[in-house]
């Protein structure tokens, strides 16, 4: 059962319409669902094309919305998980591991949160731990031996901040995850499916193409953390929401994204057959034009591409 956000009323009240004359026979009934889908599509297309902040926000952490394993098991063939940073353990929040598209392979990491209560505590809500840090700086260092263009899903509301992963080094593995991220010769491409939170999003999302889901949000704090260290209050998600310009659109204006992945009406979480080929065709353009740019130039360019952001604001 799909789950239904307050300015999505009208849309819950027609799919219980249509629910109701699917269980019932008849041609006029037929009709009847017929017309109300197309009603729905209207309403859907109407709501979703003036969405504020807040609201993409809401939409970034449906529980629905395609994870990245989701991405990886609809999108690449033959896929290996790669585990442990062969310093500490492993850290099931973030995935790792070499697929196929067609005959081109890749290596894949990314921020899992789960499908489930179960799910979410073995991917710890997709909140990364430093030896998951390190085991992505490890598999990007192997794609880089292999030659194999590195393909990273983000999807968290940051890093894990308890206790033990700032005893094992929290900050030092995030940054060094940006560093690996900034020299490795081989193309990276960082899509952005949901949540983008702070250091723990950026330490997989430095990158030669960032490319963020329509209705994903990528910013250095939370609304809701914003609200309440500016207002001390948790009043103002809404305001906090649209000053931190954490949208899709927001940052391609701002130069912080390259490309912005189009979501049907109604957002992926609706409609996830038809993101995960949005997805695909966009990693294999991407990758087919920034493999054909040399190394030297290619690594040139990324660090520019930093800098520049860094001047310009």
């Amino acid at each position: 059962m799909i789950k239904y956000f307050d300015f999505e009323k009208p849309i819950e009240e027609i799919d219980l319409k249509i629910i109701e004359l699917g269980s019932k026979e008849g041609q006029k009934n037929n009709n009847k669902a017929e017309y109300y889908k197309k009603e729905r599509d209207k309403i859907l297309k109407k709501i979703y094309s003036n969405l504020n902040a807040w609201q993409k926000v809401q939409i970034a952490r449906h529980p629905n919305r395609p994870h990245c394993l989701d991405y990886i098991n609809a999108i690449f063939n033959d896929f290996i998980s790669l585990a442990g940073d062969k310093k500490f353990g492993e850290d099931r929040s973030i995935i790792g591991g070499l697929g196929k598209i067609d005959d081109q392979s890749f290596m894949i990491i990314g921020t899992e949160k789960g499908n489930s209560m179960e799910s979410r505590i073995q991917h710890n809500f997709g909140m990364a731990k430093p030896e998951g840090y390190r085991k992505s700086q490890r598999l990007m260092l192997l794609s880089e031996k292999l030659n194999l263009p590195i393909i990273t899903f983000v999807d968290t509301a940051g890093a894990f901040p308890g206790k033990e992963a700032e005893e094992r080094g929290q900050s030092e593995s995030i940054a060094s995850s940006i560093a690996v991220s900034l020299k490795v010769s081989v193309p990276v491409i960082s899509i952005i499916i949901g949540e983008g939170g702070s250091g723990g999003a950026i330490a997989l999302a430095t990158a030669d193409k960032v490319i963020m889901l329509e209705n994903s949000i990528y910013s250095v704090i939370s609304p809701e953390g914003c609200s309440s260290i500016l207002w001390k209050s948790s009043e103002f998600i809404q305001k906090a929401a649209e000053s931190l310009k954490l949208t899709a659109q927001d940052c391609l204006k701002f130069g912080i994204i390259d490309e912005i992945a189009k979501e049907m009406h109604g957002g992926a979480h609706r409609y996830p057959s038809e993101q995960y080929k949005v997805i695909k065709n966009i990693i294999l353009d991407s990758s087919k034009t920034l493999k054909e740019i040399p190394a030297t130039n290619l690594l040139k360019n990324r660090n520019n591409k930093y800098l520049n952001i860094t001047q310009n604001y």
